[in-house]
């Protein structure tokens, strides 16, 4: 965070003080999600805590500083919403922006998810915590709104939808993000990957942290993609990555519930209160099928004399949806992927040429593909020879 952002309070106090959120995550039920956000501000745990912290998250030591970013991936009934409320109610009221804020200016801290009514559940329970907490009832300004809390420190938290284009342009304190497993969709114009990207340039200035809570659902999108990358040791010290099954995280959870569940569909119950990512969801082929296709680190195969190539483009209509080329070729009856391209947020044009010099370093001069982009591709490609 921006040492130009001055603290109130460390965590550890807030929690502990009745007067603040004394009452919000009380008790033994809640010490894994205390140790959680003590953490994330980057404050030194006690050695209990910090058992909890490596069950959760795969590190030994909790960071240095505040992270960057946090992303608690946990079952469904797990208490996150009502935890990341006191993250957020934190960020917003008992953290001080003020040397940041140009004049007039107002401090964001959007509650997002795939709708406004999802992302409601969440902004309900911030307000909550301003209503409940003796300390931080005087910091509203003037009454909330349905989706709105304006804060007196020159600070609105709002709900906002999940969409890369309505969230440019502001000043961000933090942003939380619900159930970004279910943002990614097919084809969608709007994916996970764009909204996250549009949200961390507002994050910028304050240092805030980007919060994301969800439990998992396919082995795909950007949750799946940040706790390949990032859970554990090995991963990014600024970004830290929780998983945990519901009743990890709430011990009260009634444990005759989840076994229903696992009766039912233990697929959909593995994903729901054990917060494993489901593999009964993937399309075509396994993820373990293609990574076993894959030698070793080797991600591109170079052209190879005498060899013929084959390239088929999916080239969208415009919007956000990324752009694709592939290359390959035949040994026998086995076929080869020899290079896959994906461009996004760039001007069509340049993606032609993108395109266009890698199938003629294959030797490539024909190009199949859909229509769903009409004639500018098909055109773009053969003033280039292709």
């Amino acid at each position: 965070m921006n040492p130009a952002c001055r603290p109130l309070c460390t965590m550890r106090e807030a929690l502990a003080d009745p007067a603040i959120f004394g009452e919000m995550l009380p008790g033994d039920t809640w010490a894994p999600w205390r140790a959680i956000l003590i953490a994330s501000r980057g404050e030194v745990l006690t050695g209990g805590e910090r058992a909890i912290f490596t069950d959760l998250t795969g590190r030994e030591r909790e960071p240095e500083r505040p992270v960057d970013e946090l992303w608690g991936i946990v079952g469904r009934r797990g208490g996150k919403s009502r935890a990341f409320s006191v993250l957020g109610a934190y960020l917003a009221g008992l953290v001080d922006y003020g040397a940041l804020a140009a004049p007039g200016e107002r401090v964001k801290l959007p509650i997002m998810a795939s709708t406004t009514v999802q992302a409601a559940k969440v902004f309900s329970y911030v307000l909550g915590v301003f209503t409940h907490s003796a300390e931080m009832q005087d910091m509203v300004d003037g009454d909330p709104t349905v989706d709105t809390i304006r804060l007196r420190a020159g600070v609105d938290i709002e709900v906002r939808p999940a969409n890369y284009k309505t969230i440019r342009g502001e000043t961000l304190a933090a942003a939380l993000c619900d159930e970004v497993a279910f943002w990614h969709l097919e084809n969608s114009a709007n994916p996970d990957t764009e909204i996250l990207d549009a949200i961390r340039p507002g994050l910028a200035t304050t240092g805030g942290p980007l919060c994301i809570l969800s439990s998992p659902y396919a082995r795909k999108g950007e949750l799946y993609r940040t706790y390949q990358r990032d859970y554990g040791a090995d991963g990014d010290p600024t970004v830290l990555v929780l998983r945990a099954p519901s009743q990890t995280m709430n011990p009260s959870l009634d444990p005759a519930v989840v076994k229903r569940a696992y009766t039912r569909d233990p697929a959909a119950a593995s994903a729901e209160y054990g917060a494993e990512f489901r593999r009964d969801v993937e399309a075509f082929v396994s993820l373990e099928a293609v990574q076993a296709c894959m030698p070793g680190d080797l991600r591109e195969i170079g052209p190879i004399a005498g060899t013929g190539y084959s390239a088929f483009v999916d080239l969208a209509g415009g919007g956000a949806d990324a752009m694709t080329l592939a290359i390959g070729h035949a040994e026998g009856e086995l076929a080869i992927l020899d290079a896959v391209r994906e461009i996004r947020s760039v001007t069509p044009d340049a993606i032609v040429e993108a395109f266009s010099t890698l199938c003629k370093a294959f030797g490539v001069s024909r190009v199949v593909g859909d229509r769903y982009a009409r004639e500018w591709p098909r055109r773009g490609l053969q003033m280039r020879g292709t």
